[in-house]
């Protein structure tokens, strides 16, 4: 078997509820599995799994249960407080894709500067700046500046610059709530692409039909704790009987 191309290991990651408290010097010495202050919580504690090449992954759990976290674990955008994570490919991340945008620039400057962010170059991003363009639908705004697009203009930009990234494993975080069905359902077929090329997928969806579409494998986080690796039927079996839901 070939090795992971993620790996987590005895994860855990801690937030505090009062963004005015402080840790003190004794702290920084401290080991990752001493107590918590009382204005802490521990967001993932004790997640241990490993990902394949070409696995698609379902993300399945409740609002605040660590989703999100996780996924900026596997990116490196947040590091463990305890326990390691090994990800040994390139990550795309459509995971508030929108962040890195530039309000007073025009998408134009927008699109070459996001994709050189990630690493393309500029004739890459010349030579898919067309496809770019064509598949986001916004080609008469594009010297326009990027604030003065709507949320689902946005959205369309974005995700057409990162889903032609050519990383190796793709995060998916509900980004596509905003925006129409049909341009919806066109990035779900992009998705579908990428996954016929070998691509990794996690993706962090409430809608069960979604996640039956793209994914085989599921990950249940309830209470900040990994409770079922397994089939993705299996997985939304039990958060549905766990939580009184009907099936979708």
């Amino acid at each position: 078997m070939q090795a992971p191309v993620i790996s987590l290991t005895g994860v855990g990651i801690r937030f505090r509820r009062n963004r005015r408290g402080r840790r003190n010097f004794k702290d920084l010495f401290a080991g990752g599995r001493r107590r918590s202050r009382p204005d802490e919580f521990w967001a993932l504690r004790d997640v241990s799994f490993t990902v394949q090449r070409g696995e698609a992954i379902g993300v399945v759990g409740r609002n605040g249960q660590g989703k999100s976290t996780l996924l900026k674990l596997v990116t490196g955008v947040v590091l463990p407080d305890e326990g390691t994570v090994h990800v040994t490919e390139g990550v795309a991340p459509l995971i508030e894709i929108t962040g890195g945008f530039v309000d007073d620039l025009t998408v134009r400057d927008n699109v070459y500067l996001t994709a050189g962010l990630h690493g393309m170059t500029r004739s890459q991003v010349d030579a898919r700046f067309d496809d770019i363009l064509d598949f986001a639908e916004i080609g008469d705004f594009i010297d326009t500046p990027y604030k003065h697009l709507s949320s689902g203009m946005k959205v369309r930009i974005a995700f057409a610059v990162i889903s032609r990234l050519e990383e190796p494993v793709l995060l998916v975080d509900e980004v596509l709530a905003v925006g129409d069905k049909a341009f919806r359902e066109k990035c779900y077929r992009r998705i579908e692409e990428l996954l016929a090329g070998g691509r990794t997928l996690f993706f962090v969806s409430h809608n069960e039909r979604d996640l039956r579409r793209f994914c085989t494998r599921g990950l249940y986080l309830d209470k900040g704790a990994l409770a079922l690796d397994g089939p993705i039927d299996d997985v939304l079996a039990l958060y549905n009987t766990q939580y009184g839901i009907k099936p979708a």
